[in-house]
């Protein structure tokens, strides 16, 4: 490759350069081999680093790879995610891999090879999620729900305006001042089904008032008909079997998210409150113990953390929202970016590829990548 013949020329030129006896002594024959610093963090199952500190992942599966097509020589070294794009971007690191989003933000400070795997961000929630009624209340005292109201109430009264001035002249109970006020409350009364709405023979008596009435009864019928449709399938069938059942009622609930992720932009942009853990384990573990309803994280990275760690206690919901890539971060202007890209496309239209995410992921979860 390119850059490997780069490096073997810069050695060769520096072995024929004069050097000092010291220099000689340790390296008489052959040149000193470049080894690039690779940053990593952990992020299952991406990045995992094993108790005698050797690393294994997804992501690191796939730098091993490309490191031997190109005849890299290479060393892993830990830091965390901000730590990972500071590094590339002051070129302390050579290259950054593990689970790192491509965001215009990062764009600016340092290059990114091709997406190898896209994602999306998931919810978790507890199995055994108890029942919340602050998403019911507050729905039901909404500006929707107020306005809603207010529509009924104008249109009740207009009727009881409507059937006074039609019965007040040959009907007693509607009759003067006293029965527009019982006109009004025949309407609401029949309306709201109330048992009491007829009683004491307070019925219109003319055939236009009657024929208004039976109108009114029967739209009336229908309109709460499906109001009471609508509030059961919204609220009984899905409220009271969690807190959380999908992206629009994280607005409502006691969310959670990781430091430093761009889970926290996207819940910023949405004007979400959420809860700040320092990663992922320690949100579940809140989630867990019933501190917070949801947490919003990389769906990918919450099936796997949840499957070695929560099985039983929590799920995450199907679906994926805010989508995202994953790729190699590198400094910019890197002249490996074009060689690591080749090697990097065939990679993952591989066979090789595909049995690598089958054997973290699970057969019945490749993903997209």
């Amino acid at each position: 490759m390119k850059y490997k013949g780069i490096c073997i020329a810069i050695a060769a030129l520096a072995a024929m350069l004069p050097q000092g006896p010291h220099a000689r002594a340790q390296n008489p024959e052959q040149p000193e081999v470049p080894v690039l610093v690779i940053g990593t963090k952990v992020a299952p199952p991406f990045a995992m680093k094993a108790e005698d500190g050797t690393w294994h992942g997804i992501s690191i599966d796939l730098w091993r790879h490309i490191a031997d097509q190109m005849h890299l020589h290479y060393r892993f070294q830990e830091t965390t995610l901000k730590g990972l794009i500071d590094g590339v971007a002051d070129h302390s690191l050579d290259a950054a891999v593990a689970a790192i989003t491509v965001t215009g933000r990062r764009q600016r400070v340092v290059d990114f090879t091709e997406p190898f795997y896209s994602t999306g961000l998931g919810i978790a929630v507890a199995t055994d999620a108890g029942i919340s009624w602050w998403p019911i209340i507050h729905n039901v005292f909404s500006l929707g729900f107020f306005r809603a109201a207010l529509v009924l109430f104008v249109a009740a009264l207009s009727v009881g305006v409507v059937l006074w001035l039609i019965e007040r002249r040959h009907n007693e109970h509607f009759a003067h001042r006293h029965g527009f006020g019982a006109s009004v409350w025949w309407t609401a009364a029949a309306m709201t089904q109330i048992g009491g709405a007829a009683a004491g023979g307070k019925v219109p008596k003319t055939l236009p008032g009657r024929l208004l009435a039976i109108l009114w009864m029967v739209t009336s019928v229908i309109v709460f008909a499906s109001l009471t449709a609508a509030l059961t399938s919204q609220y009984t069938l899905r409220h009271l079997h969690g807190p959380v059942n999908g992206q629009a009622d994280l607005r409502y609930a006691r969310v959670g998210a990781i430091t430093g992720t761009e889970t926290t932009e996207y819940l910023g942009r949405e004007h979400i409150k959420h809860h700040l853990f320092a990663n992922a384990e320690a949100g579940l573990l809140a989630l867990k113990r019933g501190r917070i309803d949801a947490l919003v994280y990389d769906r990918a990275l919450l099936l796997w953390l949840i499957n070695q760690h929560f099985s039983g206690s929590l799920r995450v919901l199907d679906g994926t929202f805010d989508p995202q890539t994953y790729a190699i971060a590198l400094p910019q202007g890197s002249e490996l970016r074009m060689p690591i890209n080749l090697v990097l496309l065939d990679a993952i239209r591989s066979d090789w590829w595909r049995e690598t995410l089958s054997a973290y992921l699970g057969p019945a979860y490749l993903g997209p990548s």
